[in-house]
C-alpha cells in the first residue's frame, strides 16, 4: 500500500481527464441551481410587493432571511464536510435547498415565505463552501486558477438564467414558477452527486488510503500514459487528521483569516446588495414596468460572466493578490461616480452599476478559488465554511440597510457607501498571500 505523500504526488502528476470534466460538471450543476435559488426571490418580489403589499423594509427582512439561514448552512455542512466527507455534504445540502424551494413555491403568505426562505438557505450556503472545497482538492497546482474559475463560473450563469427566465416567464406564469424550476431539478442533481467519487485529499488525510488509491488508479487509468514530467514530492501525515478549527485564528493562519474575512464581508456586500435590490429599484424608484426592470437587473450578472470568462484565462498570470485589489479600485471608481453624479438618471444606474458589479463580482470568484487553497485538508472545508459565513452576514446586513437608506436618505448615498467598502477591499486586498501555481500542500506550510 502507498502512503500518502506518494498517492498524493502520483494525483498531482496527472494531467486533467474526462474524470475532472465529470466532477467539474456535476458539482457545477449543483453550483448553478444554488445560483439560480439564491436569486430566484429577487425577480418574483416585485410581484410579491404588489400582491402581499410589502414595504421596502419587509423587502429587506425577506432577503436577509435566506442569508441568514446560509450562515447555519455554512457551518454545518462544511463540519459534516470535515467529518462525513464532502460530497455526502454536498449531497445533503443541495436536497435541502432544492426540497426547500418547491416549499417556498407553496407559501400563501409573507411570514410562511420568510421561514421557508430561511431554511433553504441553510442549504444554500452549505453548498458552495463545500463545492468549493472539492473542485480545490481534486484540482493540481498548474492551472488551477482556470480550472476552478471554468466551474465558479457556473455560479453567475445561475444568476444569469434566473434574471433572464424570471424576465420572461415571471409577468406570464407567476412568481411560483421561479421557485418551482429551481426546485426540481436539483432534486436530481443531487442523485448525481452520490455517484461522484470522493476527495482523494480528503480520504487520505482520514487515513484511508486504500479508497484513495482506488480514485488515483481510476484517474491514471482515464489519463492513460501518465507525463515524465513529476512534481516535486508533496508531503502528507501517515496518521489521521483531525479538523481543528481553533488553528484558523492561531498562528499564520491567523493573518489569512483576518485578511480573507474581510474580503468576503465587503465583496458580497456590495454584489448581493445590488443583485437583490436592482430589480425592485428599477421598478419602483425609476418607474420602469415589471418586464424592463426585470430585464435591466439581470444584465449584472450577464457582465459578471463575461469578466470571469476573462478572469479564467488571465488570474494564474495575473494571480489573485492583483486581480482582487485591481477590481476592487476600478469597481470602486465607478460607483463613487455613479453616488455622487448619476444616480438620478436610470441610464446611468443601468451602465454603471452593471459594469461595477460585474467588476466586483468577478472578486467572489476569485475568493472561491483562493480560500481553500490557504488552508490544509484537516480544515479546508471549515475555513472555507466560516470565510463564507461572512458573506451571509454581509448579505443580510446590506439589503436590509438599502431598504432604509433608500426611503429616508435616496439611491446616491447608497452607491457612495459600496464605493467606501470597496476601498476597504482594495486594502485588504494587498494583504493577501500568492497562491497561483503552488500546490495546496506546500500553501498549507
Amino acid at each position: 500500500m502507498p502512503d500518502g505523500a506518494e498517492l498524493l504526488t502520483r494525483f498531482e502528476n496527472l494531467p486533467f481527464t474526462r474524470w475532472h470534466t465529470r466532477a467539474r460538471i456535476v458539482v457545477g450543476s449543483a453550483t448553478f441551481f444554488d445560483g439560480f435559488d439564491s436569486l430566484s426571490l429577487a425577480f418574483a418580489l416585485p410581484v410579491l410587493i404588489r400582491l402581499w403589499k410589502i414595504t421596502p423594509a419587509e423587502s429587506g427582512l425577506l432577503i436577509s432571511s435566506s442569508y441568514v439561514g446560509q450562515i447555519f448552512g455554512a457551518l454545518t455542512f462544511t463540519w459534516l464536510a470535515e467529518k462525513h466527507g464532502r460530497i455526502r455534504s454536498a449531497t445533503a445540502a443541495v436536497a435541502l435547498m432544492s426540497v426547500m424551494s418547491l416549499g417556498c413555491a407553496l407559501s400563501t403568505n409573507f411570514a410562511m415565505l420568510f421561514a421557508l426562505r430561511f431554511v433553504q438557505g441553510i442549504g444554500l450556503g452549505g453548498e458552495m463552501p463545500v463545492a468549493a472545497t472539492y473542485i480545490s482538492e481534486v484540482s493540481k497546482a498548474r492551472g488551477r486558477g482556470r480550472f476552478f474559475i471554468l466551474y465558479e463560473m457556473i455560479f453567475p450563469i445561475g444568476l444569469m438564467a434566473a434574471g433572464q427566465i424570471g424576465a420572461l416567464v415571471v409577468p406570464i406564469f407567476g412568481w411560483q414558477i421561479m421557485l418551482l424550476l429551481g426546485g426540481v431539478p436539483g432534486v436530481v442533481i443531487a442523485f448525481l452527486l452520490t455517484r461522484l467519487p470522493e476527495s482523494p485529499r480528503w480520504l487520505i488525510s482520514q487515513g484511508r488510503l486504500a479508497e484513495a488509491e482506488r480514485i488515483v488508479k481510476e484517474v491514471e487509468a482515464k489519463a492513460g500514459a501518465v507525463p515524465v514530467v513529476v512534481l516535486p514530492t508533496v508531503t502528507a501525515a501517515a496518521a489521521v487528521e483531525r479538523s481543528r478549527w481553533t488553528e484558523l485564528l492561531a498562528g499564520s493562519y491567523l493573518h489569512r483569516t483576518l485578511i480573507v474575512w474581510t474580503l468576503w464581508f465587503v465583496s458580497y456586500f456590495i454584489t448581493n446588495s445590488l443583485n437583490n435590490w436592482m430589480p425592485s429599484l428599477y421598478n419602483t424608484i425609476y418607474g420602469l414596468g415589471l418586464r424592463e426592470s426585470l430585464r435591466a437587473a439581470s444584465m449584472t450578472n450577464v457582465a459578471k460572466v463575461l469578466l470571469l470568462l476573462v478572469c479564467a484565462f488571465f488570474i494564474d498570470r495575473a494571480g489573485r493578490r492583483n486581480w482582487t485589489v485591481a477590481c476592487f479600485v476600478i469597481g470602486g471608481l465607478l460607483l463613487a461616480v455613479l453616488g455622487f453624479a448619476g444616480a438620478r438618471s436610470v441610464t446611468s444606474v443601468m451602465i454603471l452599476a452593471t459594469v461595477s458589479y460585474g467588476i466586483v463580482g468577478s472578486v467572489n470568484a476569485v475568493l472561491y478559488l483562493y480560500t481553500p487553497e490557504i488552508y490544509p485538508t484537516r480544515m479546508r472545508a471549515i475555513g472555507t465554511g466560516l470565510a463564507t459565513s461572512w458573506l451571509r452576514l454581509a448579505s443580510a446586513i446590506g439589503p436590509s440597510l438599502v431598504g432604509v437608506m433608500v426611503g429616508s436618505i435616496g439611491t446616491g448615498s447608497v452607491f457612495i457607501m459600496f464605493a467606501a467598502a470597496a476601498v476597504v477591499g482594495a486594502v485588504a486586498g494587498l494583504f493577501m498571500i500568492e497562491t497561483r501555481a503552488r500546490q495546496l500542500e506546500e500553501i498549507a506550510s
